[in-house]
């Protein structure tokens, strides 16, 4: 967690050691949000591919007949969670090249 911390504390310390104007401290708190957004996103999703494979193993090593049922239904599952993360690096490029509080 110190790391983390000190991490945060060097990345505000380049964000305002930049010039006084608005538009270059936008510029550089978006790019720690976008940073900060992907890697929870990844976070997340990482640890719900996780869980959603763990449970199919589960099930199919109780029931093997329903495997293909469950490989399905698993496939759809992983395809709504990286979804998520895909609108998240969507959410993040754009802050990042149309940022919209640029004016």
């Amino acid at each position: 967690m110190k790391k983390f911390f000190l991490l945060f504390l060097a990345l505000g310390a380049v964000a305002f050691a930049a010039e006084a104007d608005g538009e270059s401290m936008i510029k550089a708190y978006s790019v720690v949000a976008a940073g900060v957004g992907l890697g929870l996103a990844a976070l997340g999703g990482a640890i719900g591919m996780g869980h959603t494979a763990a449970a199919t193993i589960a099930g199919t090593a109780r029931n093997p007949g329903l495997g293909g049922k469950l490989m399905t239904t698993m496939f759809i599952a992983l395809a709504m969670i990286e979804a998520q993360v895909i609108y998240t690096l969507v959410i993040a490029l754009i802050a990042l090249y149309a940022n919209p509080f640029l004016g």
